[in-house]
């Protein structure tokens, strides 16, 4: 069962139906799932997660799916929260976490929004289905479209990493691959989606991928004996995690499961492509796009998100911060993470540990905080771009 109420707009309140094939809200902001949590609270208690299935749908009664005999997964969640005592020491902290997505099915935390939105879309009768994807989304969303019989079409830059482009073709969609940025594919599958009659899974352009991804901050408090760190630091391109986690909280703490207090959230992002940190620096409410976007860390090469004001909201309300790093400080990095903890980073992953090295340096980050860094996707899927 789903404790799900109705679907509302995160800018303007409006709401919509539980089954309406829904994208963005007709004033042109993300969609987000609502749910009956005072009832919630009176028939869950936080113990009975206890020996339940170890993939996100551990929370079934918090997602939105109606029946489960739509739930396509393949095993996606539930992530180990690994202790990193080694990178700890060497970087001057107490405690430190490293949340490690590359266990997901598909090697990256995408599986997570996938698996929510494609099961929803199965829900919901859809046939045909369009992705733009800086790398990872692809991938993901061919395996789980396939996985549900949908006809999956794929849009991705030229220069994302091949190993995204073999397994979107493996997985049996359509690529199409464009001289730009996802931002261009975004375009492409926008004016085709209506003659095509595709469903356009663009991040935080339809209510489930997000769903998806707040599992993570669901999974860190039950990992960490339902409590939350001090300090989260995240690689943010299109934000989806980000938004979800702090979605995530705040279901939480009204399910009475965590108190009040909530981690200070990091967005990192890449020196050559940082709409949120320009914004967060100059005190904006939302980012302007991105001019002449470039990065090796292909999942943050996004000059424009939808979900932009929701990260800057959430970053400010945590009382967190905004930073970029080069690309060399993050590829420095996987090899430096590799050799001390035995984990292979992506580069999105690497720009985390970056990151929280000027951040303990310049006293942003306390020695005595307690820490989660995301590796969002295996290093393997980088190869091209590392050798």
């Amino acid at each position: 069962m789903s404790f799900t109420q109705q679907i509302a707009c995160a800018r303007c309140g409006n709401h919509f139906a539980l089954g309406e094939l829904l994208n963005l809200c007709p004033c042109g902001a993300p969609l987000l799932v609502r749910y009956d949590l005072a009832r919630a609270k009176a028939e869950i208690a936080k113990s009975s997660f206890a020996g339940r299935v170890s993939s996100l749908w551990r929370y079934r009664e918090l997602l939105p799916l109606q029946d489960d005999a739509n739930l396509i997964s393949l095993g996606e969640g539930y992530t180990p929260l690994l202790p990193a005592k080694k990178l700890a020491a060497a970087i001057g902290l107490r405690q430190l976490w490293i949340k490690d997505e590359a266990q997901n099915p598909t090697g990256s935390f995408k599986d997570r929004g996938l698996s929510l939105a494609i099961s929803r879309a199965k829900e919901l009768g859809v046939k045909k289905a369009a992705i733009p994807s800086a790398g990872n989304a692809g991938g993901s969303f061919a395996a789980y479209a396939a996985r549900a019989g949908i006809e999956s079409h794929v849009f991705m830059p030229r220069d994302t990493p091949i190993a995204n482009q073999i397994e979107v073709q493996q997985y049996g969609a359509k690529l199409t691959l464009v001289d730009g940025l996802i931002s261009d594919c975004g375009r492409m599958v926008a004016e085709r989606k209506a003659a095509e009659g595709w469903f356009d899974f663009s991040t935080l352009k339809e209510p489930y991928r997000v769903e998806g991804k707040k599992t993570m901050g669901y999974e860190i408090a039950e990992q960490l004996d339902w409590r939350l760190p001090d300090v989260i630091v995240y690689p943010t391109g299109g934000g989806t995690g980000l938004i979800g986690m702090w979605k995530a909280f705040g279901e939480l703490e009204e399910l009475g499961w965590i108190k009040s207090a909530r981690p200070r959230m990091v967005a990192v992002q890449a020196r050559g492509c940082a709409p949120i940190v320009k914004a967060f620096e100059e005190h904006k409410s939302s980012a302007e796009p991105w001019h002449n976007a470039r990065t090796v860390a292909s999942g943050l090469r996004v000059p424009q998100a939808v979900g932009d004001f929701l990260m800057l909201s959430a970053i400010r309300q945590s009382g967190g911060t905004a930073l970029s790093v080069g690309d060399e400080e993050m590829l420095h990095e996987v090899g430096r993470v590799a050799r001390t903890e035995g984990i292979f980073f992506c580069p999105e992953g690497a720009a985390c540990v970056a990151a929280l090295r000027r951040l303990v340096e310049n006293r942003w980050i306390a020695p005595d905080d307690e820490v989660v860094i995301f590796n969002t996707a295996s290093g393997l899927k980088y190869l091209d771009v590392l050798q």
